[in-house]
C-alpha cells in the first residue's frame, strides 16, 4: 500500500465528493436492502441475515441521541459485508480541552457481516457476524442472525453477545463447548486496533429481530423491531433510558439512491438518519460526449501499400482517436505492428478497436493483421493482434462477438525482424495542473481537517526509459492549523511527523526524482531511482519484478536506502536514514477477480514483518480491498491501532466524466497513523506499470473494441 502523505492526508478523504457524485448518479444502483442505524443490511439498531447485491457501497449517517453514527459500507462479495464508522459521542469530550476543545469524543470501528447459507422455500437465510471487533470495543457485539422472506414482510430473529445482547436472556448454549464461554472479560486497555478475540461469543447473550414491511407505496417501508440492549452497560457509564426494547421506524427511499429514516427508539428517544448508496459494479460510464467519433469504415477499400502511407499523419490520427502515444509502426510481413502507450482509454479494447478503424482507412488488402504492443515508461509490456477481415466482419454484423474473440491473440513482446516504417519523434515534456482535496477524519484536533491545494505535476523524458518527474503543491485553504496532537510512538518517528509536514510550509515539492526503467528478459522487468521519492523521505532504490505472460502470479522485490526529508519538503535532509525493501508475492486467484499480495520485509522504521493485501477488482475496473501489516514491534511498541491496516476502494474516473480518461480516484481509510509497519510511497511499482500483462481488463470488456 502507497503509505506517502498525499494519502497519510486523506486517510478517508474524497467521501464527501463521493457523497455527491452517489447522489447524482446517471445510473442507480440495484435495489438494496435498506441500511440499519448502525450501517450494513438491517432493522434499526440490529442487522438482519440480508446481504446488498456485490459491489454495493452505503454512506450512512444516523443519530439517536446522544450517538451520531457515520457509517461506510462495502460489499465486495455476495456473502461479505464489510463497515468501518465513527461514532461521536455527544456528552462525552474527546480529550482534554487544551487539545480538542468542546469536540464530543469519536470512537472508530469495524464490523464484518458472513452469510453462511442462502434463503430457500423452507430455510431462511443465516449469517453470523461480529460488530466493532477490535480497539476499545465499545460497542463490540457478535451475532448470529436468519431472515426469511413472507410476502411483503421480511422476518429476522438473531442471537447477539455484547453490546447488541446486553439483555442477557439466556445463558449461553455455547457453554456446552467450554465454561470459558460463561463469562464475558471486562474490557481491557486494549490501545485500540487489536481484535478482542477473548471476548467473542462469550456471556450472556440476547433474543433479537423483528419485521420490515413493504408497504403498497414502494417508497415507504415500515420498520418493527426488538432488540436485546437494554442501555443499561453503555461505555463510559453513559447508560441511556429505555422505556421499552421495541423500535418503531420508517425508510422513505427518496430515490433508489438516498433512503431516509426516521423511528423512535428505547421508547422515548427520536432517530433520524439518511443513506447514500450505490452499485459500483454495476455502474457503467456515461456517454462520452467529450471523445471524438470512431473512425466511419471506408467507403470504397484503400488500395494504398504501406509504403506509400503518410505514417506521421496516421500517428496523429492514433493519438487523437485512439489514444496511442505512438512509438514506433513496422511491418512484419502481412501484420502492422504499432508500438505504443494507451493516454486515454481506460479499457484496452476501446483503443485498439479504435487504432484498427483508423488502419483500415489507410491500408490496402497485403495487410491482414494488426498488432498493438502496448507499452509503459518505456517498457515493452504486452502484444494484442486482431484478424483484420474477422474485426471488419464484427463491424459488419456477419459474425457474433464470441466468434471474433476466437481470433483475437495476447502474447508477449519479442524481438522479431521487422521493417520500420515510421519512428516517432519521443515526446520530452508533460505536465498539467490540477486541484487536490484532501481531509484527516476523526483526530482529536478536531472532526475534520481538510486542505485544498494546487498541484503541477510535471515529466522529463530523456530517453523513453530514462526520465525525471516532479509535483509542486501550493496550499490554497486549509484548517490544518488547528492540527496540534502529536501522536506518541515509542519507534522512530518515521510517519508520525505529519503536523510538522502539514503545516511548516504552503508551498512544498512532494516529488522530485529521476526514474530508469529496462525490460531484463523475456518476463523480466527492472526499475532504479533517486531523488525526492515522497513527502517524507528521499534517496534511492531499485526494484526488479518477474510476470510471466498468461500466468496468475508474479514476483518482485525492491531495495531502497531513504533519508527522513525537512518538514518544508524541499531539499533539505532531517538525520534519520534507513535501508528498507520487500520482497512482494502477487497472486490472481482467477475467483471474482479476488488477487492477494504478501510482503514482506523491512520497514521505515527498521522493524521486519510482512504485509497481506486482498482485492477484488469488478469487471468495470473499481477495485475494492483491504491490508494489514504484522511485524516484530509489539503492540505496546506500536502504541493505539496495535499494528498497521486500511480499507480501500479506487474508482475509475471513467465511470464518472464524459470523456474517456485511464486515471483512477483512490480512496484509502486508515484509522491510525502509526511508525510500525510503514512503506516507502513510491511514486512508481513494476507491477502497476506492467498492468497490461493481466488480460482481464481487455477480455471482460472486449465489446468495447467496437465502441
Amino acid at each position: 500500500m502507497n503509505t506517502s502523505l498525499d494519502l497519510i492526508r486523506r486517510r478517508c478523504s474524497c467521501l464527501l465528493p463521493l457523497a455527491g457524485w452517489l447522489v447524482t448518479c446517471a445510473v442507480h444502483a440495484q435495489d438494496a436492502p435498506t441500511q440499519s442505524d448502525f450501517g450494513g443490511a438491517g432493522l434499526l439498531q440490529t442487522p438482519t441475515a440480508r446481504m446488498a447485491a456485490e459491489g454495493e457501497v452505503a454512506f450512512t449517517a444516523s443519530r439517536t441521541s446522544p450517538y451520531t453514527r457515520y457509517n461506510f459500507t462495502l460489499q465486495p462479495m455476495p456473502w461479505l459485508e464489510g463497515i468501518f464508522r465513527y461514532v461521536s459521542v455527544a456528552n462525552r469530550l474527546y480529550g482534554p480541552e487544551s487539545l480538542s476543545g468542546d469536540q464530543s469524543y469519536k470512537d472508530k470501528s469495524i464490523d464484518a457481516k458472513v452469510r453462511l447459507w442462502q434463503e430457500s422455500h423452507y430455510l431462511p437465510a443465516v449469517a453470523v457476524g461480529v460488530r466493532d471487533m477490535g480497539g476499545t470495543g465499545f460497542f463490540s457485539s457478535e451475532y448470529v442472525v436468519s431472515s426469511k422472506r413472507f410476502g411483503p414482510i421480511d422476518a429476522s430473529l438473531g442471537l447477539a453477545w455484547g453490546y447488541m445482547g446486553n439483555r442477557g436472556d439466556i445463558g449461553n448454549p455455547l457453554a456446552i463447548i467450554s465454561d470459558r464461554f460463561k463469562i464475558r472479560p471486562a474490557r481491557d486497555s486494549n490501545p485500540g486496533g487489536q481484535l478482542n478475540g477473548n471476548r467473542y461469543f462469550r456471556g450472556r447473550p440476547a433474543f433479537f429481530g423483528g419485521v420490515s414491511y413493504q408497504t403498497p407505496w414502494e417508497p415507504l417501508v415500515l420498520k418493527l423491531e426488538y432488540e436485546g440492549n437494554d442501555y443499561k452497560h453503555e461505555p463510559e457509564k453513559n447508560n441511556q433510558r429505555q422505556r421499552t426494547p421495541i423500535n418503531l421506524g420508517a425508510v422513505y427511499r427518496l430515490n433508489r439512491n438516498v433512503d431516509l429514516s426516521l423511528a423512535l427508539e428505547r421508547g422515548r428517544t427520536a432517530m433520524f438518519g439518511f443513506t447514500l448508496h450505490t452499485n459500483l459494479a454495476d455502474h457503467a460510464e456515461p456517454a462520452k460526449l467529450l471523445d471524438p467519433p470512431a473512425p466511419p469504415l471506408p467507403k470504397m477499400p484503400p488500395t494504398q501499400s504501406p509504403e506509400q502511407v503518410d505514417w506521421a499523419a496516421v500517428s496523429r490520427d492514433l493519438r487523437d482517436n485512439a489514444g496511442l502515444r505512438i512509438s514506433k509502426i513496422t511491418r512484419r510481413g502481412s501484420e502492422l505492428m504499432v508500438t505504443a502507450e494507451q493516454t486515454r482509454y481506460f479499457y484496452p479494447a476501446k483503443g485498439i478497436g479504435r487504432a484498427a478503424r483508423v488502419l483500415d482507412n489507410r491500408l490496402g488488402p497485403e495487410i491482414d493483421w494488426y498488432t498493438v504492443v502496448s507499452t509503459r515508461e518505456g517498457l515493452d509490456v504486452a502484444t494484442t493482434s486482431v484478424h483484420r477481415p474477422r474485426f471488419d466482419a464484427l463491424l459488419d454484423h456477419r459474425i457474433d462477438l464470441d466468434a471474433f474473440r476466437r481470433s483475437v491473440e495476447t502474447g508477449t513482446p519479442l524481438p522479431q525482424r521487422e521493417e520500420v516504417l515510421y519512428k516517432a519523434k519521443p515526446k520530452k515534456f508533460d505536465g498539467g495542473l490540477s486541484i487536490n482535496y484532501a481531509q484527516s477524519v476523526g483526530g482529536p484536533d478536531a472532526f475534520i481537517l481538510y486542505q485544498i491545494s494546487a498541484n503541477y505535476d510535471a515529466d522529463y523524458h530523456f530517453t523513453p526509459n530514462l526520465w525525471w518527474s516532479g509535483n509542486l503543491s501550493a496550499n490554497l485553504v486549509n484548517n490544518y492549523d488547528q492540527y496540534k496532537y502529536d501522536a506518541p510512538s515509542n519507534l522512530p518517528r518515521v510517519r508520525t511527523y505529519v503536523r510538522e509536514y502539514l503545516t511548516s510550509s504552503r508551498v512544498t515539492l512532494p516529488v522530485f526524482q529521476l526514474t530508469a526503467t529496462r525490460r531484463l528478459g523475456t518476463d523480466l522487468y527492472g526499475m532504479v531511482y533517486g531523488g525526492m521519492l515522497e513527502s517524507m523521505y528521499g534517496g534511492v532504490g531499485g526494484e526488479v519484478l518477474y510476470r510471466p505472460m498468461g500466468e496468475r502470479w508474479a514476483i518482485g522485490a525492491d531495495a531502497n536506502w531513504v533519508k527522513q526529508r525537512g518538514f518544508d519538503q524541499d531539499f533539505s535532509f532531517r538525520r534519520y536514514h534507513v535501508a528498507t525493501g520487500h520482497v512482494t508475492g502477487y497472486f490472481d486467484t482467477g475467483y471474482k477477480g479476488i488477487t492477494v499480495s504478501v510482503s514482506a520485509g523491512r520497514y521505515l522504521a527498521g522493524d521486519w514483518g510482512g504485509t497481506l493485501d486482498v482485492s477484488r477488482e469488478f469487471p468495470n475496473g473499481v477495485r475494492m480491498g483491504a491490508y494489514a501489516t504484522l511485524t516484530n514491534v509489539s503492540s505496546k511498541q506500536f502504541g493505539e491501532g496495535s499494528f498497521d491496516k486500511g480499507i480501500y476502494f479506487s474508482i475509475p474516473f471513467d465511470l464518472m466524466l464524459p470523456r474517456s480518461t485511464v486515471n483512477r480516484a483512490g480512496i484509502l481509510w486508515q484509522p491510525l497513523i502509526r511508525d510500525g509497519g510503514a512503506k516507502l510511497g513510491k511514486r512508481y511499482n513494476l507491477y502497476s506499470l506492467t498492468g497490461d500483462r493481466d488480460t482481464d481488463n481487455f477480455n471482460d470488456n472486449l465489446q468495447k473494441i467496437t465502441e
